[in-house]
């Protein structure tokens, strides 16, 4: 099974922009979020959310200033 197959991934990729960047990225999201739920709020998980935001916006503005 491919995971372009699974149903809630299939759907990001099909609406994407065509980039495995970007559509990474919003799959990634809701699992961070998880993370911090099930691990509690500390050092580590707010570090790991600060991480995916900045790589988040580096990537969006880094595509804003390519086109």
């Amino acid at each position: 099974m491919k995971l372009r197959n699974v149903p809630v991934v299939s759907y990001v990729v099909e609406a994407g922009a065509d980039d495995r960047v970007f559509d990474s990225l919003l799959l990634i999201g809701p699992l961070i979020i998880g993370l911090v739920i099930v691990l509690d709020r500390s050092l580590v998980t707010e570090s790991l959310a600060a991480a995916y935001i900045a790589a988040f916006v580096l990537y969006t503005l880094y595509r804003a200033v390519r086109e």
